[in-house]
């Protein structure tokens, strides 16, 4: 399989913790990290994990179809 690069979007919970998660692959997710390089090496983990586990089940991989953009408003 080639690797595809997926979005991954981080977010900072008000207890300032970091949690990421993958639009393209629902349920891929870390919560709970206290810094966004550490939420980033955990999801790249869970992208891992989580793709095995769909071949493993025999279900097909998703292209990677989400986009992000910063606008000034």
């Amino acid at each position: 399989m080639r690797k595809q690069k997926y979005l991954i979007l981080f977010e900072r919970a008000d207890d300032g913790k970091y949690c990421a998660h993958v639009p393209d692959l629902p349920g891929c997710a870390v919560v709970g990290y206290r810094t966004m390089a550490g939420a980033r090496q955990a999801i790249v983990k869970a992208i891992r994990m989580h793709l095995a586990g769909m071949i493993e089940d025999g279900e097909p991989i998703p292209r990677p179809s989400t986009h992000g953009e910063y606008v000034a408003a």
